[in-house]
């Protein structure tokens, strides 16, 4: 059975000049691991026994970044699934995709990362090595941009 996990893409739209495209102000959350590679990613985690996939990602995103739901606002309409293999074994990470309500709230890390950068889609597609999550990147700006 494949390891099912769950988590949030969060971006934040910094208030900028009126002349510029509303596209220009986002920026979005990855954190770095501070195990493995050191990749970078938006918070995610395991499914816990009990717990269904949303529940998870909330969790999840509360643990490794300290951010509460009630920070948050979910965007409806965006949902995506990957699949990849993780030392041989099939993995699904499901992703929803939330904005950050005040773009200042402060970012509490948890011990499984080391680091986090807010990052406009090009520097996140340059972060995020994945090809299946700058793919993902794309999809979510172009989904804001529409």
């Amino acid at each position: 059975m494949a390891v099912r996990a769950c988590g949030l893409i969060i971006y934040r739209r910094l208030q900028s000049a009126p002349s510029s495209k509303a596209t220009d102000g986002i920026e979005y959350l990855l954190l770095q691991t501070s195990y493995g590679t050191h990749h970078w990613t938006p918070p995610k985690g395991h499914v816990d026994p009990g717990e269904d996939d949303l529940q998870t990602a909330f969790r999840e995103t509360q643990e490794e970044a300290g951010l509460q739901a009630s920070q948050l606002t979910l965007i409806k309409g965006y949902k995506k699934e990957l699949h990849y293999p993780v030392r041989g074994k099939p993995k699904t990470v499901i992703y929803w995709l939330a904005e950050m309500k005040d773009c200042n709230t402060e970012i509490k890390l948890s011990k499984e990362h080391q680091a986090f950068q807010w990052l406009k889609l090009e520097d996140a597609c340059k972060f995020a090595e994945y090809e299946d999550m700058q793919a993902t990147l794309k999809e979510v700006h172009h989904f804001l941009c529409s």
